[in-house]
């Protein structure tokens, strides 16, 4: 029986192997892309000492260790981590109903935002770990048949993976 984590990994395999001419060559020492359920990313909260500290934006992993400062035990930010804060991120605040991934009812103007600190933030000094299992598969772990990673709003496998 396959276990929880190995059904993912082969999800996301079925899922993005129509991509792979793309994938044309990986430097050697690179780690595979991980998907994360909301109680895997849980667990990078970043209140363990020597532990990473893991946030997601746009269903984007980002590791942010290197961030700890902001980011770890007692820091500022440390309610964005250990889960996808896009909202957050938006909207700019730490509010407990703001810590999800959902982005309906947002402005455009945080859209633009939340755009932004995307790229210029998290994508330009973070390394990306994975992707949360919500971006490409169905609420029931099945993969999501109509998800096309070149239709994702900043989801460029090259730069990515």
């Amino acid at each position: 029986m396959l276990s929880v984590q190995m059904y993912f990994i082969f999800c996301s395999f079925v899922v993005l192997s129509s991509f792979a001419q793309e994938l044309r060559h990986k430097p050697v020492g690179t780690k595979p892309v991980r998907l994360f359920t909301d109680e895997d990313l849980a667990k990078y909260h970043g209140q363990e000492d020597g532990q990473p500290i893991y946030m997601a934006v746009k269903g984007v992993v980002f590791d942010v260790s290197s961030g700890k400062d902001f980011y770890g035990k007692d820091a500022p930010y440390n309610a964005l981590v250990g889960k996808d804060s896009t909202r957050a991120v938006a909207k700019m605040s730490l509010e407990p109903d703001d810590l999800t991934f959902d982005t309906s009812g947002l402005t455009e103007e945080q859209m633009k935002s939340l755009e932004d600190i995307f790229i210029n933030v998290y994508k330009a000094k973070y390394p990306i770990v994975g992707y949360t299992s919500r971006r490409i598969l169905n609420e029931d772990g099945t993969p999501d048949k109509n998800f096309k990673p070149e239709d994702q709003p900043n989801f460029t496998i090259k730069d990515e993976f």
